[in-house]
């Protein structure tokens, strides 16, 4: 059930945001190892956001997940994320933090219950 909710003040207006959802969605699922059915992204665009002082592009992530998640795995989805995030929005690596959450079962609902 990884989840990943990304936000930016970069405007997605005339962006192709299925693209940057649909490589997101893979790079998690093949990172951690999870079926990508389970994996759910979201991007919301043009929040009002600075860094270092800066309105610069910038990007805040986060990742929850039951499971999967270490500081290997970690490591190699922030530089997934991240190249992304500069390909297809003009996020500088350097101006990019993500959070990471491994949680446990009881504590995530789904379909009316919890996993």
């Amino acid at each position: 059930m990884p989840s990943l909710n990304v936000q930016t003040n970069v405007p997605l207006d005339g962006v192709a945001t299925s693209g940057i959802l649909k490589e997101a969605s893979k790079a998690v699922a093949n990172i951690i190892g999870k079926p990508e059915s389970y994996v759910m992204i979201s991007l919301r665009g043009g929040v009002p956001m600075s860094f270092g002082g800066s309105e610069d592009p910038t990007a805040y992530g986060e990742l929850v997940s039951i499971g999967g998640l270490g500081p290997e795995i970690n490591k190699q989805l922030s530089a997934a994320i991240a190249e992304i995030l500069q390909t297809k929005l003009s996020v500088p690596p350097a101006r990019f933090y993500i959070k990471f959450y491994d949680v446990k079962r009881t504590d995530l609902g789904w379909n009316g219950a919890t996993f």
